[in-house]
């Protein structure tokens, strides 16, 4: 059953683990680090808790009884756009490509330290937010049919809406701003996500759904290039450059 914390906070996070002990753990971390946090331990409780509240973020544990974390992760895109973070007790490849597959921003291999996921949800949360404080000016980039409002965080291509998550839009607009430059990986992922440290293989699998996207043919990509030995280069249609426009 949803246990939920009435603690002023940053953020709402949704707690999803059938493992009560990693469960209070996670909450409590979360609760001191300023954020309101619900639980549910099974996907059904999970899938209820957020249509009573949606959550800002939630963390989600792939192997839950019944419905595991990967069907939770696809009905709640189903629903609308929230940041997903999924913890797996295996380091396999296969269940961290999975995850990232059906749309989680970020995994987390069980045994973890709470601190570190902590700092993993603010990073996630802090993206998916515009800042605090003085709005900045609207900001519009566009090449090769693709259009990115950094300001509404909204994408289209040849004028119908992307459905993009969280990082796949951060990786979109970032590329548009460097077209024609090829970017390493490891630089993907400090650039995009933040981190100086991590699994690349994230970044892969990101770049692999965002060109099913983005792509007339995923299998040829023709605007996001692979640069073997190196990483990946944003290549719009020679003639047409990048525009980016800026409204007060």
């Amino acid at each position: 059953m949803q246990q939920p914390y009435t603690t002023p906070s940053a953020g709402r996070v949704l707690v999803v683990d059938d493992d009560p002990t990693v469960a209070e753990v996670v909450a409590g971390y979360l609760v001191r680090a300023g954020h309101a946090v619900d639980r549910a331990a099974d996907g059904p409780s999970a899938l209820a808790s957020a249509a009573g509240r949606w959550p800002d973020l939630v963390v989600l544990d792939l192997m839950l009884p019944g419905m595991d974390g990967l069907e939770v992760c696809a009905r709640l895109r189903e629903r609308g756009p929230v940041p997903v973070i999924m913890l797996t007790a295996r380091g396999d490849e296969d269940d961290r490509v999975l995850g990232l597959e059906v749309g989680a921003d970020d995994y987390v291999t069980k045994p973890f330290s709470p601190r570190e996921l902590v700092l993993r949800v603010e990073s996630v949360l802090r993206r998916s937010r515009p800042a605090t404080g003085t709005p900045p000016a609207p900001r519009t980039l566009a090449a090769a049919g693709l259009t990115v409002d950094t300001a509404a965080r909204r994408a289209t291509k040849d004028g119908a809406e992307l459905a993009l998550t969280l990082r796949e839009f951060d990786l979109l607009a970032f590329l548009l701003r460097h077209p024609g430059r090829a970017f390493a990986r490891e630089e993907l992922m400090r650039e995009v996500w933040g981190w100086e440290f991590g699994d690349l293989s994230t970044v892969t699998v990101h770049v692999r759904r965002l060109r099913g996207k983005v792509e007339d043919d995923p299998a040829r990509p023709r605007l996001i290039r692979t640069v073997w030995g190196v990483g990946y280069r944003f290549e719009p249609d020679a003639a047409a450059g990048v525009e980016e426009d800026r409204h007060a």
